[in-house]
């Protein structure tokens, strides 16, 4: 239901079935957007809508019929707008999280590494005050006037970022491979060879109190 933009959902060009004057991101009206963002993520954050028109404005950066895969340079919010509006997600391996803590995503070819890198701009926000409050967290989250930031961040779009093309390391290009299978001697379930003796729950590395 996220990737009708695969099947043409998604203009290119920048042209819409929509109104011209209707704020889009990703072929989708910015209503039916903040649904999908309330639906996937929990709730409509801000950083997840800024974070639509900065994966919108990618997509229409890439060549048609680019097959891509995508970077998130901060492990919160923009990792769900790229698995809400592209197929790249945590699970297929397609979506490589980065936590820099830089607002930022890149979408790429996923051959030649060739592709765009779009950031939300300190900059561009200085005018725009609510989002500035947000961003630089310069007013606590309970003070901060929710409407009004919603309403600056859907006139401001993607003129609030910048972008960068940008080529990917060759190593990051390559398919990982499991290798083969043991049975860790610790536990007793399966793991990757590689991790050594013993899997790395077992090396101590478990989240779980035992």
């Amino acid at each position: 239901m996220y990737h009708q933009l695969i099947s043409g959902k998604h203009d290119r060009d920048g042209s819409s079935a929509l109104a011209e004057n209707s704020v889009t991101i990703a072929g989708y009206s910015f209503e039916e957007y903040l649904n999908m963002v309330e639906s996937f993520h929990g709730y409509t954050a801000p950083g997840l809508i800024i974070g639509g028109f900065m994966a919108d404005f990618a997509l229409r950066k890439l060549p048609p019929n680019t097959l891509f895969d995508a970077i998130s340079e901060t492990a919160y919010c923009l990792p769900d707008a790229i698995q809400i509006l592209t197929p790249c997600t945590v699970g297929n391996g397609w979506l490589k999280i980065f936590d820099f803590s830089r607002f930022a995503l890149s979408l790429y070819d996923k051959y030649q590494g060739k592709g765009v890198r779009v950031f939300l701009d300190a900059n561009k926000i200085a005018h725009w005050t609510e989002i500035k409050n947000w961003f630089f967290k310069l007013t606590k989250k309970q003070e901060q006037d929710e409407k009004l930031l919603k309403a600056q961040i859907r006139e401001a779009g993607a003129e609030i970022c910048s972008f960068q093309d940008v080529s990917i390391q060759p190593r990051l290009l390559q398919k990982r491979h499991k290798g083969s299978i043991a049975v860790c001697a610790g536990c007793g379930e399966a793991y990757p060879r590689e991790h050594g003796t013993v899997c790395r729950a077992c090396q101590g590395q478990t989240p779980y109190v035992v």
